[in-house]
């Protein structure tokens, strides 16, 4: 009986979701400070005081507000971005005769496409994570008050129509975009690099080296398009024309008004990337399946 090299073993589709949600149970309130540095209109807090301020005045569990919505919105968005790219690239690999490692630039392309499409599945549980996660800041004649994830889903088509769930998706689309190149291709990529210098196996170490470097990438990448998302989402009706008068009001303070939450951002990013990752690829070498075997997919 041969012994199964577990290394070599794929991801089942949902894989992806499962680790993105496990991850964003740690990460959540480094999440929701972010989103609420982007929604100053002035600069009141920084990331620190924020943190203070929040559970100063709401409590420590108000740091998990939204928490429901933000797990959603894993199972609908990372899930269908990891289940897109992985199987698409398995088949890719699969018609290769030398079975070699993809290139960079259709790692890339696949990584675009997954993205844009978990970024439209996943729209309507990211606009309710960010209002559920800015209810705490403004005052009660204003919040929203959503039971939970399905709540605010369920309220926002009854009471604002089938439309409003996809505020700010375009801008949601467009970071998702960047986002799962940063994070998935570049993942593969710094890991295939690391691997290829024989000084790295396919171990957690390299599993966490890879995807720190990747989710500082997709840091950078993607924050612009995070501030105007989350301005869109949070906005109420009327407030921003579209998103060029979006760009143009968060312009007025300045280039770095596109970087608000910059810091917590890294900071939240970092360690989701990293543990969705090192969930990712445990879930994989521990219940994966073997390429050849079509029937355990």
């Amino acid at each position: 009986m041969s012994v199964i090299d577990r290394t070599q073993l794929h991801p089942r589709w949902y894989f992806g979701g499962l680790a993105s949600a496990g991850a964003a149970c740690f990460t959540h309130p480094l999440d929701l400070i972010k989103v609420h540095l982007q929604t100053q209109q002035q600069v009141k807090y920084r990331a620190s005081g924020m943190a203070v301020f929040i559970v100063r005045n709401k409590g420590v569990l108000a740091l998990y507000n939204g928490l429901s919505a933000s797990i959603c919105r894993q199972m609908s968005y990372s899930l269908t971005r990891f289940a897109l790219y992985e199987g698409l690239k398995d088949r890719l690999m699969a018609d290769d005769p030398t079975h070699k490692p993809l290139p960079f630039y259709k790692k890339a392309l696949l990584a675009a496409g997954s993205g844009a499409c978990g970024g439209l599945v996943g729209a309507p549980a990211d606009m309710i994570n960010v209002r559920m996660q800015n209810d705490i800041k403004v005052s009660p004649d204003k919040q929203r008050n959503y039971k939970h994830a399905f709540d605010g889903l369920w309220k926002v088509y009854k009471h604002e129509g089938f439309r409003s769930l996809y505020n700010g998706a375009s801008m949601a689309i467009i970071r998702a975009v960047f986002m799962t190149v940063g994070q998935l291709s570049l993942y593969d990529q710094f890991k295939q690099i690391l691997i290829s210098t024989g000084m790295f196996s396919d171990n957690m170490f390299t599993h966490f080296t890879s995807s720190f470097m990747a989710g500082f990438c997709a840091t950078g990448m993607t924050q612009p398009m995070d501030v105007l998302k989350t301005r869109l989402m949070n906005a109420p009706a009327g407030q921003y024309k579209n998103i060029l008068d979006c760009v143009w009001q968060t312009a007025k303070v300045g280039p770095l008004g596109f970087y608000k939450g910059f810091v917590p951002a890294f900071v939240r990013l970092a360690p989701q990337t990293i543990l969705t990752f090192m969930f990712f690829e445990q879930l994989r070498m521990k219940f994966g399946f073997e390429v050849y075997d079509k029937n355990k997919r």
